[in-house]
């Protein structure tokens, strides 16, 4: 069964988007994404910011790419449950980080913000509906 399969055989709550709302959505945010968080990788290898403001970056980049291998090629959504987790927690910390030395990046930060909201309450929805009963 491909992903696909797997994912529309789930339970989901009766709001849960398309699959190509998700996406499009996701293509919105991506371009802002890169250019901020490349913006902040490059200010502090430059030495423009210090390292540790891109602490926040580094881990919601991490997770954020490893989300898709987990919830659709492992396709273990307790763990995909807290790997977003880790993303919706990653971006408060990081617009209170870069704040001080780049407001627009954190501004930049707040439709990604939003939509992570929306896909944590989606994942961990489904996550409950979809656990092993017993």
């Amino acid at each position: 069964m491909d992903w696909m399969e797997w994912y529309e055989g789930l339970w989901k709550p009766s709001w849960t988007p398309a699959p190509a709302t998700i996406g499009a959505i996701w293509g919105m945010l991506y371009p802002v994404i890169a250019v901020t968080f490349l913006f902040v990788f490059v200010q502090v290898g430059r030495g423009r910011m210090p390292w540790m403001v891109a602490v926040p970056f580094a881990i919601n980049l991490a997770a954020n790419l490893a989300f898709t291998r987990i919830q659709f090629g492992l396709r273990n959504l307790p763990l995909a449950a807290v790997d977003i987790l880790v993303i919706w927690g990653t971006l408060p910390w990081m617009m209170a980080v870069v704040w001080r030395h780049s407001p627009w990046v954190a501004v930049a930060q707040g439709p990604y913000f939003v939509w992570v909201s929306i896909a944590t309450v989606l994942q961990l929805s489904m996550t409950w509906m979809n656990r092993p009963s017993g």
